[in-house]
């Protein structure tokens, strides 16, 4: 019988074995080495611009809490700013009491200043669109105000504001005549223009005792010291009560020229006087030149 042959160190089964878990030790201390170094999906590496935006944001335990995202998202304002507060609606100012039929009402806001010329591209000024209807006019002084469908044709006199900044009425010896608010835009000029009158006196109605019988789209003329004149048609005739004027939707400025007519309204008492004002709101329609000139 032939003697059995050994087998080769490196054939025998426990030095396979111990092969084995040599390179399976050594794969595993790689691999860990590997991602040590080099940070993997959802990981953040020390020092990186990634780790400095979440320290920057906040996240963690800052200012933002625990897990908090506090970086700025779409829409929201840049760091450091505050949003602008509401404007406050204008106060009414007293209202001005010059006898028993006047026109009193809340101040108007002061005229203000024409906005700085600011440089914009010359696509964007041809682009540009007016406010529709008739190019406004320049200034110029109001002379007399001509209302057909109540049968108005009244002189018109400059009106200012009073030391307490009221807007007084035509004087009470006065009743047919119509005060102009002289600080503010002129018939036809782009803007909100005023006009106030009495509504009527102790013996009778005054000159817009029928102010409030109005219709849309009636005509109202205002002539002007240059010979032109403004013609307006009446869009909407309010009332409203004086504790509850509305100063911007009345006085508030506007691109196109309009104009309010404004007299007393409501209930009457003899102690108080009237409780609220008529608004009549109308806006530029046409204007006329001087007599031998030709309509624009």
């Amino acid at each position: 019988m032939a003697r059995r042959r050994r087998r080769p160190w490196y054939r025998r089964r426990a030095y396979r074995l111990a092969r084995t878990a040599v390179l399976t030790v050594s794969l595993v201390v790689v691999c860990v080495r590997c991602d040590h170094e080099r940070p993997g999906a959802g990981t953040t590496a020390p020092g990186s611009a990634e780790a400095s935006e979440v320290r920057a944001a906040g996240t963690g335990n800052g200012a933002g809490g625990a897990g908090a995202d506090s970086r700025p998202r779409a829409g929201d304002p840049p760091p450091g700013t505050r949003e602008a507060p509401p404007e406050p609606p204008p106060t009414p100012a007293a209202s001005a009491t010059a006898g028993t039929g006047t026109a009193s009402t809340p101040a108007p806001p002061p005229p203000a200043p024409p906005p700085s010329p600011s440089p914009r591209p010359a696509h964007a000024a041809k682009s540009a669109k007016r406010p529709a209807g008739p190019a406004p006019l320049p200034r110029s002084r109001a002379t007399r105000l001509v209302i057909p469908y109540i049968s108005v044709d009244s002189p018109l006199m400059d009106l200012h504001l009073d030391s307490e900044r009221r807007l007084p009425a035509p004087p009470e010896d006065e009743p047919n005549l119509v005060g102009w608010y002289a600080d503010g835009p002129s018939p036809g000029e782009a803007g909100t223009a005023i006009a106030v009158g009495h509504l009527d006196t102790d013996t009778g109605p005054a000159v817009f005792g029928g102010l409030g019988e109005l219709k849309r789209g009636k005509r109202i003329e205002v002539r002007r010291a240059d010979g032109r004149t403004a013609v307006y048609s009446v869009d909407a005739i309010k009332t409203y009560q004086k504790d509850k004027f509305p100063n911007r939707e009345v006085y508030g400025a506007r691109a196109r020229p309009e104009l309010r007519l404004i007299t007393c309204g409501g209930n009457y008492n003899r102690r108080t006087g009237y409780t609220g004002n008529v608004v009549v709101y109308a806006h530029l329609t046409a204007t006329r030149e001087p007599k031998g000139g030709g309509r624009r």
